[in-house]
């Protein structure tokens, strides 16, 4: 059982990993005690990562807006409980101008979304549909993320109606990133980099830019 000793241990040690304002924490302390009432109903996340929801979620999160620092327009699909997009929003809640769209089918969670965007005051626009339906539909924006979501090919194909419009990509991901790296090139050109999580070890960042579909020549 989580207790509120264990939380309090735990958002210290994701804070000081990731700082944010006072203004930041208020509205994480609001989205994170939502999230911990609705999970007594449905399952927002693994149970077993409860009692370090802050590290490794919400610092998981927080760990990509120094990768975008002037970054205001991101978009996060598959975003379930709202990690990373839930998070951005409320750290840019503060921004002139800031919005995070959350693109999650799920109409259970995305109804969880829209309850923490309202709650912590966050400036997400949450869209319960599949990224398909709507990614040409979207507005520009500047960043794109997502978190356990898909392998990496099938991530750099949903991300690439909005790369085709000057968006970035950022993705979090595991220790076989490499393994991804090489099956996305079967299908995709792109640029990119890597960088290490601060949250896990084992965990990595990728910068994703300029991709473009390898058209498949038929065979005879």
């Amino acid at each position: 059982m989580t207790t509120p000793a264990d939380l309090a241990r735990d958002k210290a040690a994701a804070l000081k990993l990731t700082p944010v304002s006072r203004e930041t924490e208020t509205r994480l302390d609001a989205y994170v005690a939502l999230l911990l009432q609705w999970q007594r109903r449905m399952n927002l996340v693994a149970p077993s990562t409860l009692p370090t929801i802050w590290t490794r979620h919400v610092a998981d999160s927080l760990q990509l807006l120094p990768l975008a620092p002037h970054a205001r327009r991101w978009l996060d699909f598959g975003s379930g409980a709202g990690f990373p997009g839930m998070v951005i929003a409320c750290a840019l809640a503060d921004e002139p101008g800031a919005s995070v769209h959350l693109v999650e089918s799920n109409t259970r969670k995305a109804a969880f979304l829209r309850e923490a965007a309202r709650v912590s005051g966050a400036p997400a626009i949450v869209h319960a549909e599949r990224f398909e339906a709507v990614a040409e539909n979207l507005p520009a924006v500047e960043i794109v993320t997502a978190r356990a979501v898909a392998p990496l090919a099938d991530l750099i194909g949903y991300a690439a109606a909005p790369m085709r419009k000057g968006a970035e990509a950022l993705f979090l991901k595991g220790q076989d990133v490499d393994a991804e790296l090489t099956e996305s090139a079967k299908y995709w050109t792109f640029d990119h980099t890597i960088g290490p999580s601060v949250t896990d070890p084992r965990g990595r960042i990728v910068r994703i830019t300029h991709a473009q579909r390898i058209e498949q020549s038929g065979k005879s």
